[in-house]
This record gives C-alpha cells, sequence and structure tokens, in this order.
C-alpha cells in the first residue's frame, strides 16, 4: 500500500488538546490541505518511557479514547504508529504469566534469559551497546521464589523479547496484523537495533541477524498492506542499508545538516549528502527525541560537529549522553542535544522558514513534529517538573493555545509551504539538485510538465521559490 506523497504531522495523542478526538478536531479543522498523514506517537497502556513500554498494541490507553477514535483519524490520514519491537511492559499479560509459571508458562519463549546465553566476561559485557548506567540484565522472582535474569536494554520496566523463539513473531504478526486491520499504514519499528542478542558482540545492530528480523516485519506489515519505518540512530549508512530492503529509512542526518548549513552559511556537506540520500527516506528536523548526533558522523567532519555542538548548547538543556563514551568531552560522547527546532535557530523566523523548505525539497516524504508545526520554543519548566531533558521540546498544548499559535506569522508561513508541498504535482517526479556556490542550495522537481524550484541564500536565510502553475503553466516565483 503506497504512502501518500504529502506531509506528516507527528503528534502525541494528548499534546495538541488532551486526547484522541481533540487531535482529530484540530487535524480536521487545520490541517486537511497540509498533511496527508499522522505519526502518533504511542498512544498504548504504558508504565514508563513516555508510552514506550507497552502492555499490549492491542488496546488504547482510556486516557486518549479508544480504537474508534484511530479509526476516525486513519479514514482521513495516513496513520503511522510505533511498533515496538524490541520489548514489552513488566506489567504485560504475557511477562506476568512468566513470573507466575515460570518455564510451564506459554510465554516463556518471549523473553531473553541471560544466565541461559552462556557466560559473558568482562570483554563481553564491555562491548554491550548500554542505554543506563548498569547492565542491561534485571534479576526477577518468581512465583516458587527462585530468580533468574531477563534483558531490559532500557528501564527496568522494559523487558526485551527474545528473537530466537517462535512466541515473539507469533506476538509480532498478531499485533501488526490487529493493527493493520485498524487503519495503520506504516509502522515505525522502534529500537529495532537492539534486539540481535549475542556474547562477545555489542548486542545491537549486530549483522546479518538484524536484517533477519527486519525482513521478517517487513514481510508481515507487507501482507497486511502496510509499510515499515525502522527507526534507529546510528551511522548514516545504516539507513541506505535500510532503503536497499524495501523499506523506508529515516533521513536523519538532515537535522544537524540544516542546522550547520544555515548557522555556517556552507551548502557543501548538505549538497554532498542530497545527491545520494536513499530517496525514500522519511525525513525530519525535529521529532519527539532531540537532535541527534550519530546520524550526522561521516557526513559532516568532527570538527565541524563539535563546532555545531558548541553553537547548540548555548541554547539547549544538557545534552544526553552515550553511556559507553570514554571521554565526555568528545564529539562521540553526544547523543542528543535538547532544544526545539526554532530555537536551535535562535527564533529567526526566516531562518526557520529556509529549514523546512529544505526538507520539503529533499527526497522522502516528510514529517514535522507538532511543536516544529507551531514553532514552539523551549519548555525549561516542563523539563524542570518531570526531570526528563528531553521534554525540553514536549510542550502540552490546549487546543485554544495550539490554534493562538497557529496565528503567528512564521507558523502561517509554515502552513503555506506544507500545503504547496502535499498539493503540487511535481513531488511525485524525479529530484534535481541544481548548481549553486557554497552559501546556498538550489533544488528542484519535476513530473511531466509541472516543475518547481528552491533556490535559498544561506547568507541572508532568504528562500524563493517558483514553479509552473497547475492550470495556467506559467511561471510564479515567489518568497517563502
Amino acid at each position: 500500500m503506497n504512502l501518500r506523497n504529502a506531509v506528516q504531522l507527528i503528534a502525541y495523542p494528548d499534546r495538541l488538546g488532551n486526547n484522541l478526538k481533540d487531535l482529530a478536531h484540530f487535524m480536521e479543522a487545520h490541517l486537511q490541505e497540509a498533511v496527508g498523514g499522522v505519526h502518533i506517537l504511542p498512544f498504548y497502556p504504558s508504565n514508563a518511557d513516555a508510552g514506550f513500554s507497552p502492555l499490549t498494541h492491542k488496546e488504547v490507553d482510556p486516557d486518549y479514547g479508544d480504537w474508534s477514535d484511530i479509526e476516525r483519524i486513519a479514514r482521513q490520514f495516513d496513520l503511522c504508529a510505533d511498533l515496538t519491537v524490541n520489548h514489552i511492559s513488566d506489567e504485560s499479560a504475557e511477562f506476568q504469566d512468566f513470573l507466575r509459571y515460570k518455564d510451564d508458562s506459554r510465554y516463556a519463549g518471549l523473553f531473553v534469559r541471560v544466565d541461559r546465553m552462556g557466560e559473558f566476561s568482562p570483554d563481553d559485557m564491555a562491548k554491550i551497546h548500554i542505554r543506563k548506567e548498569k547492565e542491561p540484565f534485571r534479576e526477577v522472582t518468581f512465583a516458587d521464589g527462585s530468580k533468574e535474569r531477563v534483558w531490559c536494554t532500557f528501564t527496568e520496566q522494559q523487558i526485551d523479547l527474545n528473537y530466537e523463539d517462535d512466541a515473539t513473531y507469533d506476538l509480532m504478526e498478531d499485533y501488526i496484523s490487529f493493527m493493520a486491520a485498524r487503519g495503520v499504514k506504516l509502522f515505525r519499528l522502534d529500537a529495532f537495533g537492539y534486539t540481535t542478542k549475542r556474547v562477545g558482540t555489542s548486542c545491537f545492530l549486530v549483522e546479518p541477524d538484524v536484517y533477519r528480523n527486519l525482513d521478517w516485519v517487513n514481510s508481515v506489515a507487507q501482507k497486511h498492506g502496510a509499510r515499515c519505518l525502522p527507526e534507529v540512530h546510528d551511522h548514516s549508512s545504516y539507513q541506505y542499508a535500510i532503503s536497499r530492503r524495501d523499506m523506508h529509512p529515516y533521513g536523519f542526518a538532515l537535522p544537524p545538516l540544516v542546522l550547520f548549513s544555515l548557522l555556517d552559511a556552507n551548502s557543501v556537506y548538505l549538497k554532498h549528502w542530497l545527491r545520494m540520500c536513499p530517496r525514500n527516506m522519511v525525513t525530519v528536523l525535529d521529532t519527539h527525541d532531540g537532535i541527534c548526533i550519530p546520524d550526522v558522523e561521516g557526513v559532516l567532519p568532527e570538527e565541524k560537529i563539535k563546532a555545531l555542538i558548541d553553537n547548540l548548547q548555548q541554547r539547549s538543556a544538557d545534552p544526553i549522553m552515550r553511556k559507553s563514551a570514554a571521554n565526555i568531552h568528545s564529539v562521540g560522547a553526544i547523543y542528543q542535544i535538547t532544544c526545539t527546532f526554532y530555537d536551535a535557530l535562535m527564533q529567526n523566523d526566516d531562518a526557520y522558514i529556509a529549514a523546512r523548505a529544505i526538507q520539503f525539497f529533499t527526497p522522502g516524504i516528510p514529517q514535522v513534529y507538532y511543536v516544529g508545526l507551531l514553532a514552539g520554543v523551549n519548555d525549561e519548566a516542563l523539563m524542570d517538573s518531570t526531570g526528563e531533558l528531553r521534554d525540553i521540546n514536549r510542550h502540552y498544548y490546549s487546543l485554544a493555545e495550539a490554534e493562538d499559535a497557529l496565528q503567528q506569522p512564521v507558523v502561517k508561513r509554515l502552513m503555506t509551504l506544507m500545503k504547496f508541498r502535499s498539493q503540487y504535482p511535481a513531488f511525485e517526479g524525479r529530484f534535481e539538485l541544481h548548481s549553486s556556490n557554497d552559501s546556498s542550495v538550489h533544488m528542484a522537481w519535476r513530473h511531466g510538465e509541472y516543475y518547481c524550484e528552491l533556490f535559498v541564500d544561506l547568507n541572508f536565510n532568504t528562500s524563493v521559490l517558483s514553479y509552473l502553475d497547475t492550470e495556467t503553466l506559467e511561471k510564479t516565483s515567489i518568497s517563502c
């Protein structure tokens, strides 16, 4: 099933209004012409990690609504939903059954039982790609009083699934078929890189095992009329590998590339990447996570990445570090910069519009995070109240506040661009990168008789859009 080649919104189920009904109302009232799809962040019952510790994928958290609300949105917009392939909540029925019956549980094969994997030497432990301050194991006590360790990469509440057992594949297929029947067209495969556990490896993106898992999930999704969007933050070469396997890769190198280009008035590295980036990407500038750095390594030189980090840190909360980094002052230690994209560009309207124009002309389907849609600024009060650094970019908007934000001049300009990107027919055709000097970028799309081009001057943050009118084919040029 093909996705509409149009802008998609990224939104929480309860941060554009109070619930899914409010989200549906906001999209129906204001975004019908601007977006063709929406990625709704986890709407399942969950006990940790802002929804990413699901008890099941077959229920909607009643605080958000029910499946009728999801289906209402899916009838009008392409729906992207998270499939948490790596783990399940420790409060799930499956894990609770395992704790009660141990080896006699029908779900015993679902979980990675560390003590059955063989010995982990100190060298083996040092190789593991970890996401917290301690080893990725948790000791659990069964109903009979015995103890055992299970794998949990993230929080103690998120129990990793075992891709060496049929039970995990049965669970995932059940989830995929159920959700596709309710309108999900794109599955964002959360944390898939951690599904590979091998003693003596990093247990992260272990090749070729990781592609075996991905290919299986993709085949099941396609059988049910859906597509896959694997999520991984690492070297950009992984996105190329995903692209070649008939899945949509993320264009995660784009946010730091665009920021560097605009802040340094230098288009050289952006254009290098545009010439060869996958053409079936999903592009973003901002998401519910921070501005991730690993994705641009190998695309931007290390000294340019360091300069970008130093620049952004002046306007962001503390960076999120890589847990395994030996030197916290190295570029390699930084995992994410926590900041809204609008604040990253110093709330400069012209620079922000230039960034979005570049994103919309980059090959792929563009997604716009709800805070970015509304040109949101850092919410330090929310971050301070929760202690979660990424909450600086996760503001809760009431419907009235969101509707007021739509009246900002910069948001009106952005909405005009989004409507053009979602509706102009040339984007169904071929991408062109035109010659330009090192402080500008000139991009174009051509499909049959339709043609549009974008010229961005990075010195002055000016963006000029030219296109052939769809009725008269006369050339029109406007400043974005």
